[in-house]
């Protein structure tokens, strides 16, 4: 069961939200880090918002390409 942290970066559908998760990869030649970014559809039911910093957790499929949850908004929201 993975469990991953992201920014919340759209929540226009119903009920669901997109999270982009960002990690740091180092590149196996030259040593140079970089960042990676991917983004998960989760389904939302704590209310988050865009630019708020969540904690999501991988389920059974909710939907054709929902797969996670939001378990937990840790900051955030524009002012």
């Amino acid at each position: 069961m993975k469990t991953l942290s992201g920014l919340v970066v759209s929540d226009k559908m119903q009920n669901t939200v997109v999270v982009a998760v960002a990690k740091w990869m180092k590149h196996p030649k030259y040593d140079k880090r970089t960042k990676k970014t991917r983004k998960y559809h989760a389904r939302n039911e704590t209310g988050a918002k865009v630019g708020d910093t969540v904690t999501i957790v991988e389920v059974k499929p909710v939907a054709k390409t929902v797969f996670f949850k939001v378990v937990g908004v840790e900051s955030g929201g524009k002012k």
